[in-house]
């Protein structure tokens, strides 16, 4: 078995499919090494469940299927998926009490397809509960630590994606994003992140928040990885066509995104673009006026009342007899409970309010749109979040330049917007901010997700490469 995985290094997902193909690894010795690592790392409580022979068994069948000659993008690979994705022989608990721990009688259609493309299944990730809010310190299945510091937050909603790949604990994950939560947890555990155009991959068999908002996405350690993964959920497997730099014009947001940042967040992105101008690329200024605050019209609005709609859908369509009402009673998270109460007392967003923020999207994709076509732009840039993790217990409030802020939408302050347009947006690792990993965002045009891709390869071709946290054996008992 190639070592340099089983001690936590940086093979991902096209490094392992090359060694298996040249003989120098087979899928059960890969499995045997993430088992024995998840084992080790077991507090930083990244699995709900984690099905460790049912990967084994899947490994032999792919090692069988590679021997009589057969041949998938995904052939042999453990991928690890949210506990809001429903997998056929696991749970899909969307990290909440009244769901925890019942079984799912169907794969959800992204599950489907990285079967059909060989990935095994090896269990469900922690998330914050019902992936409405960013700390994934969960009341229900306990706090996800991020293996930078296991005192500090992975990000949310997809915590458990991002601290199990960047703790090389499996090569690849499946996350959702409604706010940021793909982004976010990739910022803050140093790992590749990618939410595509709302739409683009199927939510079929995903637990919602707002299906006018999310969208299922993958957390790997490089771009190439996040590509052969979006390839095979969306379907879409058009070649990268990756750009020199000097053909690149990035923009860079004048108002919201650069304010207000961490003093070390700030050098790091910083110190990016600086490389990325050194290396050719032009960096335009774009001013985006009116788009924070039509995104933050838009966004509460509208997950407020499609989660009561969506939701009250998908409870219906898994047959348990669950009723919203029983849901919402058992939320058992204090944050997440603040939110929901309105919502079980039976005060929900009217219909009239809902248009209205509807109206207001339109109007958010409209300045979008017109920014990019006016400026000849090929993605904006930006830091992902305006900080690095903050602690485990700072639900509420965290300390960001001397001053006591709201931890969840500050942390979602510059993924929101995007993700209220529905745009693709993705987040490459810049490096340690004292000692915590930072990203850069960068968002496209709605569509242009194999391009914005292709331009993220580029840019990561010329960022410092991002070294691995502490092995298990440097993680602290919880």
């Amino acid at each position: 078995m190639n070592a340099p995985y089983a001690d936590g290094a940086t093979l991902g997902v096209l490094g392992l499919l090359a060694a298996m193909e040249q003989g120098d690894l087979t899928s059960a010795a890969l499995v045997d090494a993430v088992i024995a690592r998840t084992e080790a790392a077991a507090t930083l409580n990244c699995y709900v469940e984690f099905d460790a022979e049912g990967l084994r068994r899947q490994a032999r069948e792919a090692d069988a299927r590679r021997a009589r000659g057969q041949r998938r993008p995904l052939l042999g690979i453990p991928i690890a998926l949210k506990d809001n994705i429903q997998a056929l022989g696991l749970a899909c608990g969307d990290g909440t009490r009244a769901l925890h721990g019942r079984r799912c009688r169907s794969d959800a259609e992204l599950v489907r397809r990285l079967r059909g493309a060989g990935a095994l299944i090896s269990g469900k990730l922690g998330m914050h509960e019902l992936a409405i809010g960013i700390t994934n310190n969960n009341a229900v299945t306990g706090a996800v630590r991020n293996p930078w510091d296991p005192t500090r937050i992975p990000g949310g909603s997809s915590g458990g994606a991002g601290a199990a790949v960047a703790a090389r604990l499996i090569p690849a994950a499946i996350g959702t994003d409604t706010g940021g939560s793909v982004r976010v947890p990739a910022a803050l555990c140093g790992v590749s992140g990618f939410r595509p155009t709302v739409g683009r991959v199927s939510g079929a068999g995903l637990a919602p928040i707002a299906t006018t908002r999310d969208t299922a996405g993958p957390l790997a350690r490089s771009v190439a990885d996040l590509a052969l993964l979006d390839g095979v959920l969306s379907g879409d497997t058009s070649a990268l066509v990756v750009p020199r730099l000097a053909e690149l014009r990035l923009g860079i947001p004048q108002s919201h995104f650069w304010d207000g940042l961490d003093r070390d967040v700030a050098g790091l992105a910083e110190q990016a673009l600086s490389t990325l101008r050194s290396a050719g690329a032009q960096l335009v200024p774009i001013p985006l006026p009116g788009v924070a605050a039509a995104s933050d019209e838009v966004g509460f609005v509208i997950v407020m009342h499609e989660f009561v709609r969506d939701m009250q859908a998908y409870l219906a369509q898994q047959g348990d007899c669950i009723e919203l009402a029983e849901l919402l009673a058992q939320v058992q998270s204090r944050d997440v409970k603040a939110i929901v109460e309105p919502l079980a007392r039976g005060e929900f967003v009217s219909e009239s309010d809902y248009r209205k923020a509807l109206a207001t999207r339109a109007r958010l994709q409209s300045m979008y749109a017109g920014a990019f076509a006016e400026s000849a732009v090929d993605a904006l840039v930006f830091p992902t979040t305006p900080a690095v993790a903050a602690r485990i217990g700072e639900d509420d409030f965290f300390s960001l330049g001397g001053r006591m802020l709201p931890t969840f939408p500050t942390l979602i302050r510059n993924t929101d917007p995007g993700s209220n347009a529905g745009l693709p947006g993705l987040s490459l690792p810049i490096g340690l901010a004292c000692g915590l990993p930072a990203g850069l965002a960068l968002d496209g045009p709605a569509g242009s997700d194999r391009r914005l891709l292709a331009i993220g390869a580029a840019i990561e071709a010329v960022l410092p490469p991002m070294p691995a946290p502490p092995g298990p054996e440097g993680i602290p008992e919880a």
